[in-house]
Parts: C-alpha cells; structure tokens; sequence
C-alpha cells in the first residue's frame, strides 16, 4: 500500500507542476478532476439510497469553473447565479416527477454536491488567474499536500490519541501536530517561488503554514464524515494507495477559499 501511494504521489505531482505552469492544460485538469469527484460523491450519496440528480449536478458543476477560467459572468459573483438557476431547475425537475419522496434529499443532496465539490474546488482556477496565479495556486498545493503528508507520516508512525474516532479512528492528535509541523516548514519551503517576498514576511509565512496545516485537516474529516454517513471507506478506487478522487482533494475544498480570500482581501496581491 505505501509503495502504491508513493508511486501515485510522484505521477500526481508531476501532472500538477506540468498543469499549473501550462493554463490550458490546469483547465483541463481541473475539470476532469472536478467531474470525477462529483460522480463518486453522486454515487456515494445513491448507494445510501438517496436519489439525486447526478446528470444535472455534473453538468451544472462543470459549468462553473468553466465560466470562472473563461471569465464569463453576466454579473458579478457568475457562479453564484449558476447555482440559483441550477435550484430552481431542480425544483421543476423534482415537481414535473410522479414520485415526490425524498424531494428535500433530492434537492438538497445534489445543491450540495455542486457547491462543496465544483464551486469550492473552482477556487484554485480563482487563484490561478491572479498576478502570479501560477506560484500561488503550486504554493497552496505544496503547503496543503506536505500537511497531509505529514498528518499520514507521523499518525501512522507515533498517532495514538484518536481526535474524533466517531469519524476516523485512524485520525491522531499526533497525526494534526504532523500536519502543522509539515505544513509550516512546506511554507517557509515554497519562499522560494513565491512572488514579492517582502509580502510574504515569516510572519505571515508561519500563520499561511498553520492555516492551511487547520484546513487541510477540517477538509480531510469533512469528506471522512461523508463517507462514514454513506458506509464508504475510500470514495472510489481510482488512484492506488490513495483511494478516489474525493480522497485527494478533499483538503483543497477549504484550503483553497480561503486562502483565495487571504491573498486578495488581507494581503492585497
């Protein structure tokens, strides 16, 4: 299993540092990965037996980081419209049904599927339309990747007390501690590449690290309580050693909003 997900980590970095130095090809990447994730979170949802508009929910949510890279918005705030028409549709979807039951799990299930994988997964195309979007969007990866890399290195190795075991029971206090320690260091690391140094002090270095380290983690125990609520250990198989597409981007989810939000409302670049 740890020989799978080295060999897997190495294919993936290497595709990621190709994807975000080449737009077209990151576009691409992203919704190909934003398409797999909300196929396995629809079929996690129905195996639970939750009917969901799966169809629909992909289609709307590739619609969105589309429309976000190509920067096409009728008003400010585009994607946020995509989503109320995609209620909307889906409510006459729901009414024009003969069978009314789970209406509410229905409409919920899928809404929900589109904003917590496609409009916050399109937040890393958000970033990398930024001046020097290219260094940003690999440092947010690096900084969150090393955090998870960490919390799985020294969990395995050392983690004994259980953070909340009702979710995952693989899950340590001493695992979190490996994700912040790792995630700091991946932040001083990625100085390197990071545009405008003065800006990114060590100050704000050290608070980026341990933020990013927090969220990595929120985003990890979020899909973790998903897939314990459909009886799922892994959202899929695709990747070896590592699980579905779900399992890999499940920290970037959170981390990636707000350190979008960090960098153009706090630092201003």
């Amino acid at each position: 299993m740890l020989l799978k997900r080295i060999v897997s980590t190495i294919v993936l970095v290497s595709v990621t540092v190709v994807a975000v130095m080449f737009e077209p090809l990151f576009i691409a990447v992203i919704l190909l990965f934003t398409f797999l994730a909300l196929y396995e979170f629809f079929c996690m949802v129905e195996k639970k037996g939750v009917l969901t508009y799966k169809y629909f929910g992909t289609i709307v949510g590739l619609i969105i980081p589309f429309s976000i890279f190509y920067k096409f918005e009728l008003t400010k705030g585009w994607e946020l419209l995509f989503i109320v028409i995609a209620l909307i549709t889906i409510f006459v979807l729901q009414i024009s049904k003969k069978n009314t039951t789970q209406a509410v799990f229905s409409i919920s299930t899928t809404l929900f599927g589109i904003m917590y994988i496609s409009w916050l997964f399109s937040f890393l195309i958000k970033i990398r339309l930024l001046a020097h979007g290219a260094a940003l969007v690999g440092a947010l990866i690096f900084i969150t990747k090393a955090s998870d890399i960490g919390a799985f290195l020294i969990g395995s190795r050392f983690g004994k007390h259980a953070l909340f075991p009702q979710i995952s029971p693989n899950k340590t206090l001493e695992g979190l501690g490996g994700a912040i320690v790792f995630g700091i260091l991946a932040a001083f690391a990625s100085s390197a590449f990071l545009p405008a140094i003065d800006i990114f002090s060590h100050a704000r270095l050290l608070f980026i690290g341990f933020g990013i380290s927090i969220l990595s983690q929120l985003g990890d125990f979020s899909e973790s309580l998903i897939k314990r609520d459909c009886l799922s250990k892994d959202s899929n198989r695709l990747i070896p050693g590592i699980g579905g597409m779900m399992d890999l981007i499940d920290s970037l989810l959170f981390t990636g909003p707000v350190f979008y939000f960090y960098i153009v409302r706090i630092i201003s670049v």
